[in-house]
């Protein structure tokens, strides 16, 4: 099947870009994200992901093209309740309200700020989920000068971009005399709410009458920032930015974008970036869902929690499968099943599964072509279901070597292939690791596995003579040869509907009180495959008698 037949919308959006700007020599990708506060994998479905990942098709067409990710630190420190929390000091916390994000102390002392402190663990897996991303802070852009000379021009046409502004400010336009800036008080050290009295361009200084602390002084403009909405118009400029992707809240029409777009037109006299809009991503645990993540809020999970279980692929497979404007829901406890998504995928890339409709096809493949970091080898290399790695790395004995898991998975059937590559290996090793820390951080507890040493005596006493010939049909079979996962799943239904008379439902229980000692656990067929077949034959045996 061609690309022509369907198209992805990263390639909807790469052509409508293309045509909305014509030949440029560099295609400017640009996203920005407020420091404010847990810096959570939501930020990385537009910020990052999907900037990226046009920003990389671009490329692969062959243009040269670029991606910026700006950190809005000169915004102010609004003091919410959850951010005050995360200092041991409250009243210290709240002596800090207004002072620019930069400007604000690292809560545990750590960092040289909070800025430092809530973008690092962040920053510094990037590169795990895209390629190329050139990080930049408005602290730093207002000393360019570029930003300057923009700057300069909202000073000399203060009635201009006020009327402007005030189109958008319905009820509550700004009054006349305002300027759009946000000078920082020497003495306080807060940003925004001061009066502008007068202004020297020559030596790029504005005199203030701060609104906190009463404060009369001169500070230096680069220390300050524009009015929000003249802030992202100007960056836009400054950068060169061709295409940005924004946020569901600036989407409405004749809202924030609608603003900065006429902004950007009328004032500046530079044409708005090709734009699209994406929806947020939220949380959830244990099938419940809390919200939508949020910085400020400090709720959510990091790119570190999100290596630690799963790999970086598999949450760029489901941004990239899912349309930009398609609410995500994250759900930490459902790792497994996100891995599953993500592995059916590689299958279906390929040709080792089908999928009957010919679109879900071609947007399944394209997703994972696009998900894809580097380019994926020529042969499929050997998968590890993410719930099998799960069982095994519970059943099998601590510090067990990683060739002693391989042999056991060789002798299962759970890997068929004789000869492993190195990236085989590699895989099989990463998704162990992130199986173990998925139990230890999220696993329910029916996927939490304690073989028993023994059966208690209650346990033997408690079984039925049908328990027991279930067992000793089980033991039986066991024995009889070798079985594919399929092939044993199949044959523990035939014996709980044919030989034991207890049911599908009453059997299971069964195997499970005699193992775990518990009336539930992991999918049987592959959780008996995992374990050692001599030793579970001899439990079978021994409680059937």
């Amino acid at each position: 099947m061609s690309k022509e037949s369907f198209r992805h919308w990263v390639d909807d959006t790469v052509n409508g870009l293309l045509s909305y700007w014509g030949n440029v020599k560099c295609y400017v990708c640009n996203c920005g994200l407020s420091v404010s506060g847990l810096q959570h994998i939501g930020r990385l479905r537009g910020e990052v992901i999907l900037t990226n990942t046009v920003k990389e098709e671009l490329q692969r067409r062959g243009h040269e093209a670029k991606h910026f990710l700006v950190l809005y630190t000169q915004d102010q420190w609004k003091g919410k309740e959850s951010q005050i929390e995360v200092f041991s000091d409250r009243e210290f916390a709240k002596s800090l309200v207004g002072r620019r994000l930069v400007d604000v102390p690292d809560p545990q002392d750590c960092h040289g700020s909070w800025v430092e402190h809530f973008w690092e663990p962040f920053g510094k897996y990037l590169d795990e989920f895209a390629v190329d991303v050139n990080v930049i802070s408005t602290t730093e852009l207002y000393k360019r000068d570029e930003v300057k000379s923009l700057v300069k021009e909202v000073f000399l046409r203060p009635d201009e971009i006020r009327g402007l502004i005030n189109k958008y400010r319905g009820r509550k336009p700004y009054p006349d005399g305002w300027i759009p800036f946000e000078p920082l008080c020497n003495n306080c050290k807060v940003i925004g709410g001061h009066r502008i009295l007068r202004f020297d361009l020559s030596s790029y200084t504005v005199e203030y009458e701060c609104g906190n602390c009463g404060e009369r002084g001169w500070s230096n403009i680069e220390d300050g920032k524009l009015n929000w909405r003249v802030e992202w118009a100007a960056l836009w400029v400054a950068l060169g930015v061709n295409f940005e992707p924004y946020g569901k809240d600036h989407a409405t029409p004749g809202g924030s974008r609608d603003s900065c777009v006429e902004i950007v037109q009328k004032f500046f006299g530079k044409r708005p970036p090709y734009g699209m809009p994406y929806e947020w991503v939220a949380l959830a645990y244990g099938g419940k869902e809390i919200g939508d993540m949020g910085s400020s809020d400090f709720m959510g999970i990091t790119p570190e929690d999100w290596l630690l279980v799963a790999e970086p692929e598999v949450l760029r497979y489901l941004c990239l499968k899912n349309k930009p404007m398609r609410r995500m829901v994250i759900d930490p406890t459902k790792v497994p099943d996100y891995s599953d998504i993500y592995d059916h995928a590689e299958r279906v890339f390929y040709g080792f599964e089908e999928v009957e409709q010919e679109k879900e096809r071609f947007e399944i493949i394209r997703s994972y072509e696009l998900s894809q970091l580097k380019p994926p080898p020529e042969e499929m290399p050997v998968q590890l279901k993410y719930g099998h790695a799960v069982t095994l790395v519970q059943v099998l004995p601590k510090d067990t070597p990683l060739q002693s898991a391989i042999k056991r998975l060789k002798s299962t059937g759970l890997v068929r292939k004789d000869q492993l590559s190195s990236l085989d290996i590699k895989r099989i090793e990463n998704r162990l690791k992130k199986a173990k820390n998925w139990v230890i951080k999220y696993a329910p507890e029916n996927l939490r596995i304690q073989i028993l040493d023994h059966v208690p005596p209650e346990i033997k006493k408690s079984l039925s003579d049908e328990q027991k010939t279930a067992l000793k049909a089980i033991s039986r079979l066991l024995l009889s040869k070798k079985f594919t996962e399929e092939e044993l799943e199949q044959e523990l239904y035939r014996i709980a509907k044919e030989e034991s008379g207890l049911g599908s439902r009453a059997f299971f229980k069964t195997i499970y009180l005699v193992l775990l000692g518990k009336e539930q656990g992991p999918r049987l067929a592959p959780f008996l495959l995992l374990l050692e077949r001599e030793w579970l034959i001899s439990r079978l045996e021994e409680v059937a008698e």
